[in-house]
């Protein structure tokens, strides 16, 4: 929960916008009943909240009674006290995609009833029900990723203490448009590779992830290449394919993350920028034209040396 004037300095980036912890399970200085007085309070309305943030799924069972995830000293499920307190915030935040759809808890049999705030997987609902709305009429914001980007969190808490998030600004999943309008594609390092069709055998290759390991870039919403994590990575950069952690139902995609399914060949999971057809007649164009330098190096672990400069005038 945010709000007021920050204290902290390791926060100073928060704090130039105004916010402050009122209560974090690391960061608070309360601690045991001192924590859950806060808590009362704020759920009694008698400390205001600004801003709730809530990480990990809402585990709603067993049978409904939500006794699977009880709030420490407190002797209450902790789906119930996120009700009580989202009812008196003014903005609530879903952070990661276990709290904006259901995530990992939520796959396979399912035996803790785990959702999102306001999503069960692919479908609006969950704890809080599809008409929840804020204090300030949003409904929740799905910072979703898993894990998350600290960046959208930091950006979205930004444009909150500016006045300027509006419903305009969340895309179809609720999530910030500030990074959702992207997809992982967009600045991705093996892009020479994907336009040539170049593609990685094995995980330690450098070619294109997509056709043959399982890489869904072209198909999730997120700016990971281009805002990369520290300024520096990515699942790609690392040589992973992207598992589309952004998106509802990532955590249960049909078949490992590291293979591409695939019909006669072409793969299943095609680019959401691309029509089918011209997919695979740009593919075939493609392959027929990649260099030499780029069709080696693609089931290598190193490049192979580019080709020498040539002398004369250029043409």
């Amino acid at each position: 929960m945010i709000g007021g004037e920050a204290r902290r300095g390791v926060l100073e980036q928060l704090s130039s916008a105004g916010l402050d912890f009122v209560a974090h399970p690391a960061l608070s200085e309360e601690s045991g009943e001192e924590a859950l007085n806060v808590l009362r309070d704020a759920a009694r309305g008698e400390l205001p909240i600004d801003i709730l943030c809530i990480e990990g799924a809402m585990l709603r069972g067993p049978n409904g009674s939500g006794r699977f995830h009880v709030l420490a000293a407190s002797g209450e499920p902790m789906i119930a006290w996120v009700q009580r307190l989202a009812a008196r915030a003014r903005y609530v935040l879903a952070i990661g995609s276990c709290t904006a759809y259901g995530g990992i808890n939520a796959s396979g049999e399912n035996i803790t009833e785990a959702c999102g705030l306001q999503y069960d997987g692919t479908e609006r609902g969950g704890l809080l029900g599809v008409d929840f709305l804020a204090g300030s009429g949003l409904p929740v914001i799905n910072v979703a990723g898993c894990p998350i980007h600290a960046d959208w969190i930091v950006d979205t808490l930004m444009t909150i203490a500016g006045g300027t998030m509006s419903v305009d600004d969340l895309d179809d999943l609720q999530r910030p448009r500030f990074y959702s309008e992207q997809l992982v594609h967009h600045g991705c390092p093996k892009n020479e590779f994907y336009e040539f069709k170049a593609s990685a055998q094995k995980a330690s290759d450098l070619g294109c992830l997509m056709e043959n390991l399982g890489c869904k870039g072209t198909q999730a919403h997120a700016d990971c290449n281009t805002r990369p994590w520290y300024g520096v990575g990515s699942c790609i950069r690392g040589g992973f394919s992207c598992i589309a952690c952004t998106e509802p139902g990532f955590e249960e995609p049909g078949h490992p993350f590291m293979e591409t399914p695939k019909v006669a060949g072409i793969p299943i999971g095609l680019p959401l920028d691309m029509p089918k057809a011209w997919f695979v007649a740009l593919a075939a164009l493609s392959k027929s034209a990649t260099p030499k330098r780029v069709r080696e190096s693609a089931t290598r672990d190193n490049p192979i040396l580019l080709p020498a400069a040539k002398k004369g005038p250029r043409r």
